[in-house]
């Protein structure tokens, strides 16, 4: 009678169910977490970057920073300003750099770019830094700082199949593209 009655009472029982349950949503559920919880970071990252930019900007605007300064010590200048959440130091810049510089003197406001320098690679687009350049200005000049940083990205699930911004293979990109802009005349300092 025992053995009988075992199969139909292992059907009908319901213990155990949340458990298996919670398994099988635990991975989705803590991978939507996780991407949230990155999304945060990348956001205040990207805002990190804003308000560096506006900083050295600033600084250059009003002659802190001389137009004699050179590329290397301004990046240190700009690296310390966003050391709270990012390393950019002279090994990064020589390998293969995350953060990339770019500020230029322009005779009008109506000359700054408008756009991302992109080019394109097959079906995709990268950052193309063959323009990129680095001439502060003197008083009185039209300047653009703009700075770019691929921010690493583990989790993100959505941004990769968003963006045609990819490396030159066209594998998924692994970094969110930051990117952080001041447009400004020189004081005459």
């Amino acid at each position: 009678m025992f053995q009988k009655a075992l199969p139909g009472k292992l059907l009908r029982s319901r213990d155990g169910s949340a458990a298996i349950e919670f398994a099988i949503l635990a991975i989705p559920y803590f991978m939507v977490i996780f991407a949230i919880l990155e999304t945060f970071i990348a956001m205040t990252g990207e805002q990190l970057f804003v308000n560096a930019t506006d900083t050295m900007a600033r600084k250059l605007r009003t002659g802190q920073i001389a137009n004699t300064v050179t590329a290397e010590d301004f990046r240190k200048q700009f690296c310390s300003e966003v050391s709270i959440m990012v390393t950019c130091d002279d090994k990064e810049s020589k390998a293969t750099p995350k953060l990339y510089i770019d500020l230029r003197q322009f005779n009008t406001f109506a000359d700054i770019p408008k756009t991302l320098p992109l080019i394109k690679t097959g079906d995709y687009y990268d950052l193309n830094t063959s323009a990129f350049g680095f001439k502060p200005g003197g008083p009185g000049s039209i300047n653009m700082l703009r700075v770019y940083y691929r921010w690493p990205v583990i989790v993100d699930l959505i941004r990769p199949y968003l963006t045609k911004v990819r490396p030159a293979d066209g594998s998924m990109p692994s970094h969110f593209l930051i990117v952080a802009t001041d447009a400004y005349r020189n004081e005459n300092y």
